[in-house]
């Protein structure tokens, strides 16, 4: 990224994080996805139980591999026999000592909003996990919790859908049929693949420092 422009989302990222802080939610920036890595990596105690949510940016930060280098007792999904199995451990990591996930947008006014289909991660984020750790990166930042419907019906589903496999419009069209009639938030497929089922806004966090927000300035995930 040109410094610059760089510079330039740091200042956003740093409003961001100001009124994240408003809301009760803990947040860091990062420079780029190592210092990411390493402000997740302080956070984590040693045998911690973490889980975590399907995340690119998890994998792109490398904390994919900090959470199965074997120092934390890691709810792994990607281990399980079966679905009975991974079901199993959906529910397990309700009583994680850590969940670990990306966002699919943050708006500037210091909002999550996540939205999910399976919705082991959203059901996660609102309850259970002692602590929740969001890794973000500048790509997801928006003005407003409109243009973060906007961002998943246009930039994060349509991949998502085509990387999960999943046989919706938006994975051959590359954008939510819903955008056609308004596009309001839940308005969507009626497909058997959708993966906006459940959407969450994460206004205020009532317990302090259970939310954890790193924000990394560069693009990360869908």
């Amino acid at each position: 990224m040109d410094k610059f422009k760089k510079e330039t989302t740091i200042k956003r990222l740093e409003r961001t994080a100001e009124n994240l802080r408003k809301n009760n939610m803990e947040a860091f920036i990062a420079a780029d996805r190592e210092e990411a890595y390493r402000i997740v990596e302080g956070i984590l105690k040693p045998n911690d139980v973490i889980s975590c949510g399907g995340s690119v940016t998890l994998a792109e930060c490398g904390i994919d591999k900090l959470m199965s280098s074997g120092r934390y007792r890691f709810l792994d999904r990607s281990k399980a026999a079966d679905r009975e199995e991974t079901e199993e451990i959906y529910r397990k990591a309700f009583s994680a000592d850590v969940y670990l996930t990306s966002a699919n947008a943050v708006t500037e006014n210091g909002e999550l909003y996540n939205v999910d289909g399976n919705s082991n991660r959203v059901a996660a984020i609102c309850y259970g996990p002692k602590t929740v750790i969001f890794v973000v990166g500048c790509n997801k930042l928006v003005a407003t919790v409109e243009d973060a419907v906007k961002r998943v019906k246009t930039h994060a589903a349509p991949p998502n859908a085509a990387r999960l496999s999943c046989p919706t419009p938006c994975a051959a069209t590359g954008e939510c049929i819903s955008l056609k009639n308004g596009g309001d938030m839940p308005s969507g497929c009626r497909s058997e693949g959708r993966i906006c089922c459940n959407y969450v806004v994460s206004a205020w966090q009532r317990h302090p420092g259970r939310f954890k927000v790193v924000l990394v300035a560069e693009e990360l995930g869908f």
